[in-house]
């Protein structure tokens, strides 16, 4: 896995917008690209007093299977539940949520929907752990159309699908992923380096589309970054790995070198393969999908609207204040 920062002209995110979410003022940054992962930046306005999921987001207790418990130990701020935020444990039935929610300044919520992501594995969780992924994008579509949905093994089918995709053995045990290849996944995250004020990312795999994550400030981006470079998009990309230059298949030739004889001529040739690159990226960004997206109204907090966005191609959730974007977690439907 090779990492390449790559140089390009930041732009507006306005073409992005799926439905009528107002992106206006938020700009691209220069792209990084780790393995069949690339990560573009995405900066902007930070909306003040949303606490952050790693400090002020807790476990609490499982109350039977399928029922997770998370507190805000903010005595002053709402939490935004990160969308598919998921924990695992020890000798405990690991879970995942469905959805995200707003949870009030100390307030306790019961999640009577999550899914467990171990099959056949006994035991609670509890809060004594506060390690916490999000599920792989290729899960995300599946576990969003069951929100609101009791069943802790309703997700078990799919996970096991997804582990024989990868030539795992076929069943519902999303830590044969997250957890047996944990020391691949977490090169993602230094490999793909946040930027300072950056809260948000577009991230692609293999060229294209796979989700577009957005906080509320760069405090919350750089608490949930790891769940989702790693887990949430390091998965799929991990999977879509060419085989290592030399040996055979794609990407197994390596690469070319220039022919350039002289400083001027590399220098030359430098530049053109930058352009190049710059408008790969730029057509990477032109064709995310966002025409057909429609928002559907879950929950409100004062101001805040937690709202479901589907498509033909897209889905997740987003939070807006009026026409302002506060949070946002859009993946595509299908990864190849």
């Amino acid at each position: 896995m090779t990492t390449t920062d790559m140089p390009g002209t930041p732009e507006s995110l306005e073409p992005l917008v799926p439905g009528p979410v107002d992106l206006a003022g938020y700009r691209l940054g220069v792209p990084q690209q780790a393995g069949a992962l690339t990560m573009i930046p995405i900066t902007g306005p930070a909306y003040p007093g949303i606490v952050p999921p790693r400090s002020g987001l807790k476990l609490t207790q499982v109350a039977g299977y399928g029922r997770v418990e998370l507190r805000n130990g903010s005595p002053d701020g709402v939490a935004i539940v990160p969308l598919h935020i998921g924990y695992i444990q020890d000798a405990a039935q690991n879970h995942a949520l469905c959805r995200s929610a707003f949870l009030a300044p100390g307030a306790a919520v019961m999640f009577e929907d999550a899914c467990c992501v171990q099959e056949s594995q006994g035991g609670y969780l509890t809060g004594r752990d506060q390690w916490f992924f999000v599920l792989p994008v290729e899960l995300r579509a599946r576990a969003l159309e069951l929100r609101g949905v009791h069943g802790y093994s309703k997700l078990w089918n799919d996970i096991g699908e997804l582990n024989a995709r990868y030539g795992l053995p076929r069943r519902g045990h999303l830590e044969q992923v997250l957890s047996r290849k944990r020391a691949v996944l977490t090169q993602f995250q230094s490999r793909l380096e946040p930027q300072p004020g950056q809260l948000g990312a577009l991230f692609f795999i293999g060229g294209r589309f796979a989700g577009l994550e957005l906080a509320p400030d760069p405090v919350y981006f750089a608490e949930v970054w790891m769940a989702l470079v790693c887990f949430a998009y390091g998965a799929a990309a991990w999977h879509a790995e060419p085989p290592p230059a030399g040996a055979g298949g794609p990407g197994g030739s390596g690469a070319v070198p220039y022919e350039a004889a002289d400083l001027a001529s590399l220098r030359a040739e430098l530049a053109r393969d930058r352009a190049a690159r710059a408008a790969e990226i730029a057509g990477w960004v032109a064709a995310v999908p966002a025409g057909d997206a429609r928002l559907r109204e879950e929950e409100r907090y004062l101001g805040l609207r937690l709202s479901t966005v589907t498509g033909a191609e897209l889905a997740g959730q987003i939070v807006t204040d009026g026409d302002r974007p506060v949070y946002a977690s859009l993946f595509a439907r299908a990864i190849a």
